[in-house]
């Protein structure tokens, strides 16, 4: 085999890991673009190795990947742009590979939004070893290897990641494809008509409402009563000339599914504009995400091209 020839094999070697790899860095990170980099910068070093030398690829890279997004995570720049509070995860579309393996609870629950967004609280080392064991069943003796640090160490780690992810988690339960999409259309249809009461009905007693206001804000913005979140609703989901205008045209509504998640897309020609999410549980709604920066609607945005709408719940708001 020439070099050529084993620059073509090594490359697919790494081809075969790069979706694993990206859904790897996805949820150590919770930006898709920063995800993409992470691959990116993991493809020049393996590039640079000496790949003769590397038994195994796949654990390398996981490797490589992994303490990449931790230098990510640990930077000064990152600490900044993700301080608890003026944070949300960006939203990828169901079907994106870099939402990766979804077998168990465990993996559906790693890329929620809620666990995204609590993987926050966490030290970079124990999201790691969280993400590692719960979402990739890795043991910890492999942990151990990819963090350089004790099985021991790696044990307490996973001990208070899943503490604390226990303790600021929000319950919500898997509902049913249908019975969500009933949910969605009710929100949207009460918001839209400005009915309070019954918007006040659809939600826990407990709801909150989060919203990075398009990227305008220096911090998110939390409504945590049904009241003043039925009030926020029904004053965000009222059209008007200036809203169109601030969304660049006229907005048709769809039913999507955002990371594990019934959600309101909100489409102007073929870009998403914004992405409202729903945690439900018991029937009703507990948690609302809004996500309207355009900087973290890209890869949504591109997913939603590639792929045939539906029927939009509203076809022109």
């Amino acid at each position: 085999m020439d070099s050529t020839d084993t620059d073509r094999f090594d490359t697919s070697r790494f081809e075969a890991c790069r979706n694993r790899l990206a859904s790897l860095a996805y949820r150590l990170l919770g930006s898709a673009a920063d995800a993409e980099d992470a691959v990116q910068d993991a493809f020049l070093h393996w590039q640079a190795a000496d790949r003769q030398r590397i038994r195994a690829p796949e654990a390398w890279l996981t490797k490589v990947v992994t303490h990449l997004c931790l230098d990510r995570l640990r930077s000064a720049r990152a600490r900044r742009e993700r301080s608890v509070g003026a944070w949300l995860p960006e939203p990828l579309l169901a079907g994106d590979p870099m939402l990766g393996p979804a077998d168990t609870f465990e993996q559906r629950e790693s890329v929620s939004l809620a666990v995204l967004t609590v993987m926050e609280r966490l030290s970079p080392v124990e999201r790691a070893v969280y993400i590692l064991r719960e979402a990739f069943a890795h043991s910890h003796a492999e942990i151990a290897e990819i963090l350089d640090i004790s099985e021991a160490a790696s044990q307490q780690h996973l001990h208070r990641a899943r503490r604390r992810v226990t303790a600021a988690r929000r319950h919500r339960d898997d509902v049913d494809p249908a019975a969500a999409r009933r949910i969605v259309e009710e929100f949207l249809a009460a918001a839209s008509s400005g009915r309070t009461e019954r918007l006040v009905a659809m939600l826990t007693d407990d709801a909150i409402a989060i919203s990075d206001g398009a990227g305008l804000a220096e911090r998110l913005l939390q409504f945590d009563t049904p009241q003043r979140i039925a009030a926020v609703a029904r004053a965000g989901f009222t059209p008007t000339p200036a809203k169109r205008r601030l969304a660049g045209g006229t907005p048709a509504m769809h039913y999507a599914c955002v990371n594990g998640a019934p959600a309101l897309l909100v489409v102007v020609g073929d870009q998403v504009v914004g992405a409202v999410t729903f945690d439900i549980a018991g029937g009703r709604i507990a948690t609302v995400r809004g996500i309207a920066a355009r900087a973290r609607l890209g890869r949504l945005t591109a997913a939603w091209r590639r792929q045939e709408p539906d029927t939009p719940l509203v076809a022109e708001w």
